[in-house]
């Protein structure tokens, strides 16, 4: 090879092998969006910021040039139900069937659909079929064939999985304020799924109570040390 080749462009393998110490976990190079050569590259380059740019949520919603938008809400959607799965195992001590029998927030009690007929759930209890029926919808290929595209018929259903994500947040918020606060300290979910849902008018401004932009309390539950990110 002369010195004017280019040598041949070596792409980062991103697995986690068995053994990986949890300090060096996701510790491959940051790389443009080009330059993710992978069927999922949109995934890994939303969580790829998320990982560097955690608390600039303006940044990561921000549409990035070249990716189709029903495609980025479709992302966005898929790493929020991937990402409140660390929020459900934080209720999980004190969202009980004694102190939560029904799931409620904002004064509204909502039913669950998840059942053969539609009926009152522990509130722990909806927030689990809730974030089973969004990943199961989000990952149907019926509904969902590709990575790079969504079918206009499917749209309707970005609507239905941030109202009902939205509860989560609301139950959490207005009964957990200190598991909420913990949580959205070290990852900002919040914050980022309002922004989003704001932004593509997901949900419907009516019904939302939690403040915008509220900074949350820095008590000393909020200040215990941050776990390591999960993806």
């Amino acid at each position: 090879m002369t010195d004017l080749e280019t040598p041949p462009q070596r792409h980062t393998l991103r697995r986690l092998y068995p053994g990986t110490r949890l300090e060096n976990t996701f510790a491959w190079p940051v790389e443009s969006l080009d330059a993710l050569d992978s069927s999922f590259n949109v995934q890994e380059y939303l969580q790829q910021t998320i990982r560097t740019h955690r608390n600039q949520v303006d940044m990561l919603v921000e549409l990035p040039k070249g990716i189709d938008d029903d495609v980025w809400q479709y992302e966005h959607l898929r790493q929020i139900c991937l990402e409140l799965g660390l929020l459900v195992v934080a209720l999980a001590p004190e969202c009980t069937v004694e102190h939560c029998p029904d799931m409620k927030a904002d004064g509204w009690q909502y039913l669950c659909a998840a059942h053969p007929a539609t009926q009152s759930c522990p509130a722990f209890d909806y927030i689990i079929h809730t974030l089973d029926g969004a990943t199961v919808l989000l990952n149907n290929t019926k509904y969902f064939p590709s990575r790079i595209s969504v079918p206009e018929p499917s749209l309707k259903h970005f609507q239905s999985i941030a109202r009902r994500i939205y509860r989560i947040f609301a139950h959490a918020y207005g009964h957990h304020r200190e598991v909420y606060e913990f949580f959205e300290n070290e990852t900002f979910l919040y914050a980022r799924f309002s922004l989003l849902f704001r932004k593509y008018e997901l949900v419907p401004p009516s019904l939302v109570t939690i403040p915008e932009n509220e900074e949350p309390q820095q008590d000393e539950y909020s200040r215990r040390p941050t776990t390591a990110s999960l993806f």
